[in-house]
């Protein structure tokens, strides 16, 4: 159910993008950092090593499975963090919430894609702290799939917000 409140929240958001811009005289594209698409590299590359924990875990790994959880709580922060970069960069030159449509709907997305991400850090948190017990655990816990398909989700959500934003601003 998350994740279909998510979904409706992103396609109400693109649907006033669509037509704010179809509408629009005051738009003028936003032209994207480079380190935005660093950005995409590292969050892509946290799912790798997300489904590398939980093979480790499937395989009986304690280890290895925290290891892994680690990276990925360590990329999504770095995802985070990079994106404050690339806000912090568009500032320098001029580019705030406020410019114009376009810069708007670009804080607008990507602000509400890294809230949900930080939810997505907060439960792989959990998940380490858990990680004796869930080791432990005959079976894999519903846990860790469902942060996994969480997670998994974000990432396929902030490739379509970029290709929305490379194609519409």
């Amino acid at each position: 159910m998350g994740l279909a409140a998510i979904v409706m929240l992103f396609a109400a958001f693109t649907s006033a993008l669509v037509v704010r811009k179809g509408m629009s005289t005051d738009w003028v594209s936003t032209t994207f950092p480079p380190a935005i698409y660093l950005n995409t590299f590292i969050l892509l590359f946290s799912s790798l090593t997300l489904e590398f924990s939980r093979r480790s875990l499937t395989a009986g790994l304690e280890r290895s499975f925290v290891r892994w959880l680690y990276v990925t709580v360590i990329l999504g922060a770095a995802f985070v963090g990079g994106q404050l970069l690339v806000w912090r960069q568009l500032a320098t030159r001029g580019v705030y919430l406020s410019t114009n449509p376009s810069s708007s709907f670009f804080y607008l997305l990507t602000a509400a894609h890294g809230v949900h991400l930080l939810g997505g850090i907060v439960a792989l948190f959990y998940l380490v702290c858990r990680a004796r017990s869930i080791a432990a655990a005959p079976r894999r816990p519903v846990s860790v799939d469902l942060t996994a398909i969480y997670w998994h989700f974000m990432d396929g959500l902030w490739v379509y917000i970029l290709f929305l934003l490379m194609v519409r601003l």
